[in-house]
């Protein structure tokens, strides 16, 4: 059975059963990326787009012409408190477009509150999180940071902020994941493992200063020292050629070579054929056609279901999107409830499972 809740997940986790859910695997909006268009404008002119429309141009390489067009635009073409043009106030429930990462980081520990709540006592979380840069600039300049064609997981243009943030300087990589992780550490989250999102296929980037990013972060967290983990579930396949198809020691005689050769053929029988998962995922992106915006790849998801939720049990998404946690648990024989805030994304959702869930699974928008 998948759930689909509409409604900002502070209000519906407090509507949510305690001690319910064995694990949550969720992937909150990025800080300053995007708008999710969930905002409403109360005042000012009802005309007025309530937009930086001098952003837009020509040449999307110093403007924001094409996040217009979408309708998601980004850093400071986004008026997140009030509108300068007409006085218009901004009511907004999303997450993501807070002045501040320590605004962002607060307003996410308290979302987790609500989630520990929901969770079984020996429950998990998979915190998926990427960074964002401090790309304030006094000229109104944007910097073009990829060359990517689809746009599904960054803007065409490195997001400029319209408030210079206290502490960090032009260009700072601005720590958000281990932010985020380090708060929810001392709000009492047992702070597990950082397992490191491999992309072989990451968004190409036209910077000269630094690696193109290829990697994200998933972090586990546990509600106590004690948590469900099924590691053999998540094993893999381990080698069975220890010592890369060469003779260990050097023999000369033909008895000796039987002897040798027999004992490695016993230690081979002995040996495992699966070890621990390490903690470097290789993964690809795979954009959803129907999204605009980032989507979990359902490889990236399949292990945390696996390792943190029994068959039958119940998986939460707090940040629901395009409802792939809820795919992959259906897939996996595990209940889901996901939650999300844009009833726009919960149709998208609610299609997408409809079409790729077998027909006996339940799918209910609440």
């Amino acid at each position: 059975m998948i759930d689909i809740k509409i409604g900002n997940c502070l209000d519906v986790l407090k509507e949510l059963p305690r001690d319910y859910f064995h694990t949550v695997v969720t992937s909150p909006p990025y800080y300053g990326l995007r708008d999710y268009n969930t905002g409403t404008w109360v005042g000012g002119d009802p005309n007025c787009p309530h937009k930086r429309l001098s952003k837009i141009s020509k040449d999307t390489a110093t403007g924001h012409k094409g996040m217009h067009e979408q309708g998601n635009v980004v850093g400071d073409a986004i008026y997140r408190q009030e509108c300068p043009i007409c006085g218009a106030k901004r009511q907004d429930d999303q997450i993501g477009l807070e002045l501040t990462p320590q605004d962002y980081v607060r307003r996410l520990v308290e979302v987790f509150r609500g989630v520990r709540d929901t969770l079984k006592e020996d429950g998990t979380v998979w915190l998926n999180l990427g960074d964002t840069y401090h790309n304030y600039r006094a000229d109104g300049l944007n910097v073009k940071q990829t060359l990517h064609k689809d746009k599904h997981d960054q803007p065409e243009v490195s997001p400029n902020r319209a408030n210079k943030i206290q502490g960090l300087k032009e260009k700072d990589l601005m720590g958000i994941p281990w932010r985020v992780a380090f708060a929810l550490q001392e709000d009492g989250w047992y702070l597990r493992q950082d397992i490191i999102w491999h992309k072989p296929n990451p968004m190409p980037e036209s910077v000269k200063d630094r690696c193109t990013k290829a990697h994200e972060y998933i972090f586990l967290l546990s509600k106590n020292s004690h948590y469900y983990f099924d590691h053999e579930a998540i094993q893999e396949e381990a080698s069975q050629n220890r010592w890369g198809g060469k003779t260990p020691i050097n023999v000369d005689n033909s008895k000796d070579k039987e002897n040798v050769f027999n004992g490695l053929t016993r230690e081979r029988d002995m040996m495992p054929e699966t070890k621990n998962k390490r903690s470097v995922w290789t993964v690809n992106t795979k954009p959803y056609k129907e999204a605009h915006f980032a989507v979990f790849p359902t490889d990236l998801i399949e292990p945390c279901i696996k390792a943190g939720c029994p068959k039958d049990g119940h998986v939460l998404d707090p940040f629901g999107g395009s409802g792939t946690t809820g795919l992959v648990a259906d897939r996996l024989n595990r209940n889901a409830t996901i939650i999300e805030l844009n009833k726009d994304y919960v149709e998208i959702a609610e299609d997408r499972l409809m079409g790729e869930t077998p027909l006996f699974t339940k799918v209910k928008v609440l």
